[in-house]
C-alpha cells in the first residue's frame, strides 16, 4: 500500500506539469490565431479603404469627363450656330443689290413698257448672278431625255416633232445647289407614236 501511495504522489506532479504545458500550448495557439485574425481584419480593412479610394477617384474622373463632354457639345453647337448665321448673313448680303435694284426700278420714271421690262431683266440677271455665286445651278430640261431624278412630268404629250420620252417643254425650271437637288424641273414629256412603232418593228425583226 505504501508503494502504491508513493507512486500516486510521484505521478501527480507529472500530470500537473503536462496539463500546464498543454494549457500553455493551447494558449499559445489561441494567441497566434488571434494575431492572424487581427492581421486578416487589418488587411481586409486596408483593402476596403483602397477600393473605396479607387472608386471615388473613378467617380471623380467620370464626372470630370462628363463635364468636359457637355462643355465640348455646347461649344460645338454654339460654333455651328455661329457658322450658320455667318453663312446666312453672307447669302443675304449678296442679295441686297437685287433688292436695291427693285427699289430703284419702282422709283424711276419710265417712258414706256420696254424700258420697264429692260430694267426688270437687268434685276433678274443680278439675282441670277448672286444665286450662282452661292452655288445655285439651273437644271437643263428642254430637249433632254426624261430623267425622273431631275424632272417631274406634268403631262405626257403626243407629238411627232420631238424624240420619244424626251422633255418637250420646261414648265417650271428646276435647280440644284452644287450637287444637291433643290427642286426638280416640272416638264412636259414627249410621246412620239412613230418612234414607238419603229422600235417595236425593230424588236420584232
Amino acid at each position: 500500500m505504501a508503494n502504491g501511495s508513493a507512486s500516486s504522489h510521484t505521478e501527480l506532479p507529472g500530470r500537473v506539469a503536462r496539463h500546464e504545458a498543454s494549457s500553455a500550448k493551447d494558449s499559445s495557439s489561441i494567441g497566434q490565431g488571434e494575431k492572424a485574425a487581427a492581421a486578416s481584419a487589418q488587411e481586409f480593412s486596408t483593402g476596403r479603404e483602397k477600393i473605396k479610394t479607387e472608386r471615388e477617384e473613378l467617380l471623380d474622373r467620370l464626372a470630370r469627363t462628363q463635364a468636359e463632354f457637355e462643355n465640348t457639345r455646347k461649344r460645338l453647337a454654339r460654333e455651328q450656330d455661329e457658322f450658320k448665321e455667318l453663312a446666312l448673313a453672307d447669302a443675304i448680303k449678296s442679295l441686297l443689290p437685287v433688292l436695291d435694284g427693285f427699289d430703284w426700278a419702282l422709283q424711276a420714271p419710265y417712258q414706256n413698257v420696254e424700258e420697264f421690262r429692260a430694267g426688270i431683266d437687268l434685276i433678274r440677271k443680278q439675282l441670277q448672278d448672286s444665286l450662282s455665286s452661292l452655288g445655285l445651278r439651273p437644271i437643263q430640261a428642254n430637249g433632254e431625255p426624261f430623267d425622273p431624278h431631275l424632272h417631274e412630268a406634268v403631262e405626257v404629250v403626243d407629238t411627232k416633232v420631238a424624240e420619244d420620252n424626251h422633255v418637250l417643254k420646261d414648265v417650271r425650271r428646276g435647280y440644284k445647289l452644287k450637287d444637291r437637288l433643290l427642286r426638280p424641273a416640272m416638264v412636259l414629256v414627249a410621246h412620239n407614236p412613230e418612234v414607238g412603232a419603229q422600235e417595236k418593228q425593230s424588236d420584232q425583226m
